[in-house]
Parts: C-alpha cells; sequence; structure tokens
C-alpha cells in the first residue's frame, strides 16, 4: 500500500474501501464549502457511494491510471489529493485535491502538491504534471504557485460548476523546473 510521509505530522495513503467511512464524514461536513469548487459532491450521499469511488479509483491504479490518496494531518483524514489519468505516452499527469475548510491556510495542500509532484517525476519518471483550476477559486490557484507551477493559460467556460459554466487556469511544471527531482 502507498504511504508517503512527508513529514511527523502530514502524509498521503492509498485510499482503501475501509476508509469510505471517514472519507463519506468528512466530504459530508464539507458539503457546501465543497460544492462551490467541486462539480462531484452531489453524487456523494453514502458512505456506499464513497466505497464505490474507492473501489474504482483502486482499478484505474491497478490499470496503470494514476490513484488517489488520503491527506492526513496528525492521524485525522482531511483531505484528498489524486492524479486524475496519467498519459503514459507523453509522460504526464495532472493532480486534483481537495481539503476540508477548517483545515485550509496551513500549508497542508502545498506540502501534498510539492510531495505528489516529486514522486511523479522521482518515482513515475513523468516528464510533466498540470494542475487546472477555477479562475476565481483563489485558495487552489496559491497551491501550485508556491511550489513554483507556472500559469499558462485559461481554458474558457471549460467546467459546469453548480453556479454554471467557469474558466479554468491551467498550471504546469516540467521535470527539469522541479529543484527536488535533479
Amino acid at each position: 500500500m502507498f504511504v508517503y510521509k512527508i513529514n511527523e505530522r502530514l502524509e498521503l495513503l492509498l485510499l482503501q474501501k475501509e476508509h469510505a467511512g471517514e472519507l463519506f464524514a468528512l466530504i459530508d461536513k464539507n458539503r457546501e464549502h465543497l460544492k462551490e469548487w467541486m462539480n462531484w459532491v452531489d453524487n456523494v450521499q453514502s458512505v456506499q457511494d464513497t466505497a464505490a469511488n474507492i473501489e474504482s479509483t483502486l482499478e484505474q491504479a491497478a490499470a496503470g491510471g494514476g490513484f488517489r490518496a488520503g491527506i492526513r494531518f496528525k492521524g485525522e483524514l482531511v483531505g484528498v489529493i489524486n492524479y486524475h489519468e496519467v498519459d503514459w505516452g507523453n509522460k504526464k499527469t495532472s493532480l486534483g485535491y481537495w481539503l476540508g475548510k477548517k483545515h485550509e491556510g496551513q500549508g497542508i495542500m502545498t506540502q501534498a502538491v510539492e510531495a505528489f509532484t516529486h514522486y511523479a517525476f522521482d518515482k513515475m519518471d513523468l516528464h510533466r504534471v498540470e494542475i487546472r483550476c477555477a479562475e476565481k477559486n483563489k485558495k487552489s490557484r496559491a497551491v501550485p504557485e508556491k511550489p513554483g507551477f507556472q500559469l499558462e493559460g485559461t481554458l474558457k467556460e471549460s467546467e459546469l460548476l453548480a453556479g454554471g459554466y467557469v474558466n479554468q487556469v491551467v498550471y504546469g511544471m516540467v521535470k527539469t523546473e522541479d529543484a527536488d527531482s535533479r
């Protein structure tokens, strides 16, 4: 099982079906907070929905298509980070992430993104990592900017959220730009 210890307080771990109850409780507690920027929240209505989603992502991981990890801070599940898909032909992937509201602003997600990015470059031997987020989601946009992802452009009305279509910004980093991977 994948466990990536970032420091004594923070680790990433491959989500398994036994995490479904804890993950659902985190989603449910943060439902309104997440719904503004995440279009999948209304599809998660039970522990069973969460378990089915975890199983689906484990199948994706087994097929080499990326994986999703829980973010544990001081032993508590506080969020999720994932490789959406891995394009092995072009050696690239994109990251997605979310964090429970009470843990925002503590640098947790920035550290998780840095760790997942280094893992993609060093362990998966990928060349490029992308992050896309809603143009007006300032908190999410700050995450890739801190470790040095470059803003590459804007995709007009490329994501449908609860309030309608929104623009997404694309951030990218290639392996040669990641100082910790050299």
